[in-house]
């Protein structure tokens, strides 16, 4: 089992390192193809590859952040992130087969 810790922006990285998560793998981007059953993926990923990871045998643990609108857009800090109430919530995706949204 390998822990990865998707993200490319350093404040992630302290902040989640200030939590002791153990982090095998640290990268800026996922290649879904990596992940083996029973690895944990830890980052903010886009839904179609988080779902991947799950078809995979994966954990899905995104780092979710109450984010207000000024803060958008810059590098936030470990501190920024703490202020934000960053937290790892896991969640369990699957794609369904397409259908009109209707």
């Amino acid at each position: 089992m390998t822990t990865w810790l998707v993200t490319r922006h350093p404040g992630a990285v302290e902040w989640f390192a200030e939590q002791g998560f153990k982090v095998d793998r640290q990268i800026a981007h996922l290649d879904p193809a990596e992940i083996e059953p029973g690895d944990v993926v830890i980052g903010t990923l886009p839904v179609n590859l988080a779902a991947e990871v799950c078809a995979r045998g994966g954990r899905f643990f995104n780092l979710s952040v109450d984010m207000p609108p000024q803060a958008r857009g810059r590098e936030l800090s470990a501190d920024d992130l703490k202020r934000y109430g960053a937290r790892i919530e896991e969640y369990q995706l699957q794609a369904l087969p397409t259908r009109h949204p209707q």
